[in-house]
């Protein structure tokens, strides 16, 4: 006991300094991390203001706070006496090495940079990608977020995104529906045709331009189908395709034109 008090007295003024530079290095890292978080806020702020997607404001905030952060961890490590240096071509040579062990990750980093730089959608669209469909909420340095219509959240690797068609529902101003209305063989085609013609005319969301489509599309097994194509805004799309399913159904009742449905025969035959 003696001696290891006599060891702290004579090198008191060594343990001190270095309790100094670690109390300093804890601090560096302490304050970096909220300067860190900070910046990516003041970036992601910087491009909303400007009226620069929403995505990519989340994405370059992510980078910004990813660099401020590894030059936090510098800094804290300068403090106790490590060489930064050799420490950077270690983290280099070592980067490596992690890097072919990730190269899942690396890849989602590379798509997300696509992403940015292609633009195939932005924050608020509608897409269907990677099997998944949502709408775009964040794009990050790794992952993409959906939210679904009924507010479930998808967290996409970037790489799923990027590595098959992505399907942009929101892109274009307009959308056609299309919609395939059965009637019987025995309908009169002129008043059915007449009489879904007059629902897409009286609906003031259907475009006049383009112009919509009501024509035979074949002759099916039990019934005669209609193409029932009109044309309307993006944002109207699903509330008119509801109302005009509704609305057709109704309409052919009123006229007594049958709406053939799957049917099924059955004979029994009775032994004697």
């Amino acid at each position: 006991m003696e001696s290891a008090l006599n060891w702290v007295n004579e090198n008191s003024d060594l343990l001190i300094e270095y309790a100094v530079q670690i109390t300093l290095a804890f601090v560096v890292l302490f304050i970096g991390i909220r300067v860190a978080k900070l910046c990516g806020k003041l970036t992601e702020k910087a491009f909303n203001s400007r009226k620069v997607d929403k995505a990519v404001g989340s994405f370059v905030s992510s980078i910004v706070y990813a660099i401020v952060l590894a030059a936090t961890v510098l800094m804290a490590l300068s403090q106790v006496g490590i060489e930064t240096t050799s420490f950077i071509a270690i983290l280099g040579a070592a980067g490596l090495a992690v890097g072919l062990a990730l190269q899942g990750s690396l890849s989602n980093f590379a798509s997300g940079v696509l992403i940015i730089l292609l633009r195939p959608f932005k924050s608020g669209d509608y897409i269907e990608a990677g099997g998944q469909s949502g709408t775009v909420t964040k794009i990050e340095i790794f992952s993409t977020e959906l939210r679904t219509p009924d507010n479930k959240v998808i967290i996409m690797p970037n790489s799923s995104v990027m590595s098959d068609a992505i399907v942009n529902y929101s892109r274009e101003k307009t959308r056609r529906i299309d919609l395939v209305i059965g009637v019987g063989y025995e309908a009169d085609l002129k008043e059915a045709k007449q009489v879904l013609s007059s629902i897409l005319d009286a609906d003031v969301r259907v475009l006049k331009e383009p112009g919509y489509t009501v024509a035979v599309l074949e002759l099916a097994d039990s019934s005669v189908n209609f193409a029932v194509r009109p044309w309307v805004n993006t944002v109207d799309y699903w509330p008119t395709y509801f109302d005009l399913v509704e609305k057709i159904k109704l309409a052919l009742d009123d006229a007594n034109i049958s709406i053939p449905f799957p049917q099924m025969d059955v004979h029994l035959h009775k032994d004697k």
